[in-house]
């Protein structure tokens, strides 16, 4: 069986941009005007119980050797590749909503996370992440800040 990779660390890096290029307006509005390789952001869910922090990411048609899930105890990084199932060469594209190439998303946690506590599944198109989280031992109450969707 096939592992999803890990990879630990302390510092992750995104190379997506905030600010929306010419290209991505356009990409918007169809699809097929895509000039060059574009990095696409697949959906997640994160929600949090009192023990662990779990994700939920569609990333429907990637294979697990595809993905790379980066972890931090402050951030994940989930990356890969989906590759295009090219259709006939003479068929031409009426809807075209699927996205293909490299993917990539950084989600910032609201819990520092205990790095022996991680598992991962990948079923049914669906990443799901479950990273438990780090028990204070010195209590002081800290202001919870709001996740960042990169």
């Amino acid at each position: 069986m096939e592992q999803i990779k890990i990879r630990f660390g302390n510092h992750i890096e995104t190379s997506a941009t905030e600010e929306k290029s010419f290209e991505e307006m356009f990409q918007s509005v169809n699809p097929m005007f895509c000039f060059s390789k574009r990095i696409w952001r697949p959906q997640m869910d994160i929600f949090e119980t009192r023990d662990e922090i779990i994700i939920h990411a569609e990333i429907a048609g990637v294979s697990k050797e595809n993905m790379v899930v980066e972890l931090s105890d402050k951030a994940v990084k989930i990356s890969g590749v989906r590759k295009s199932s090219q259709p006939d060469p003479t068929a031409t594209y009426r809807l075209a909503e699927i996205q293909f190439g490299r993917f990539e998303r950084v989600l910032y946690l609201p819990s520092v996370i205990d790095m022996k506590k991680v598992s991962a599944s990948y079923a049914n198109g669906f990443l799901e992440l479950k990273l438990g989280k780090q028990l204070k031992t010195n209590y002081s109450p800290e202001p919870k800040m709001p996740i960042d969707f990169l």
